[in-house]
Parts: C-alpha cells; structure tokens; sequence
C-alpha cells in the first residue's frame, strides 16, 4: 500500500522559513517523479514544484515560487523535500506531496498517489 506523508507545516511569519517533508512507503521511490501542490480555501489546487525520478536533476516551479522554494529528494530515505523560503501571506494553503510514475508535471491528473497534506500558515 502506497503512503505519502507531509510534515513540517505550522505557522510562520512573513518573510520567515519552513521545511516541509513528505515520506514515501510501499512504492519503489526513486522511479516516481514527486511534485508539491497547495491548496488554499475557495481556490482549486495548484502545482509549486516537482522533482524529476531518479537523480532529480530536472527539477521545475510555478513562476510565484521561483527563487524562493527548492524541491530536494533523498532516494536512499524515500523522502521528498519543499524549503520554502521569504514566506508571505499569499503562501497559505494546504500543501500536498505527489508521486507520479509517468511524468515530472504541473498537473493533478498526471499524479497517481498523495498524500493528506500538511497546513502551512503565513501571518502578515
């Protein structure tokens, strides 16, 4: 049975850090692509980043993160990482890792596990 777990939400002031981590179990890990999506109230969930399988060279943001958010992965740990840096308040939204076995994408569809998410909150 495939298991992604976020952790590492809470919340943080403008401008401040969180790490947000994702464990994965019962799937061969390092030949999924993992991506980063968030969700906040009202709104329909939206792609941060992904991290292509394998050595995760290849590695993609949504242009409202860029240079502010790293994705990371350790095959060895079976676990994905978000470092989310210069936080502000449009960042609030419920954050979700998943794995796609087909393609490193911006899109939900093309992702076959996820986890339940983990709150991350910016207070301005």
């Amino acid at each position: 049975q495939v298991q992604l777990v976020e952790s590492g939400g809470g919340l943080v002031q403008a401008g401040g850090s969180l790490r947000l981590s994702c464990a994965a179990s019962g799937l061969t890990f390092s030949s999924y692509n993992m991506g980063w999506f968030r969700q906040a109230p009202g709104k329909e969930r939206e792609f941060v980043a992904a991290i292509i399988r394998w050595g995760g060279v290849s590695r993609n943001y949504v242009d409202s993160v860029k240079g502010r958010f790293t994705v990371s992965r350790d095959n060895a740990e079976n676990m994905v990482y978000l470092q989310m840096n210069s936080l502000k308040s449009e960042d609030t939204a419920v954050y979700y890792c998943a794995a796609s076995r087909r393609y490193m994408s911006g899109n939900t569809e093309d992702y076959d596990y996820w986890g339940q998410g983990t709150q991350v909150t910016v207070s301005s």
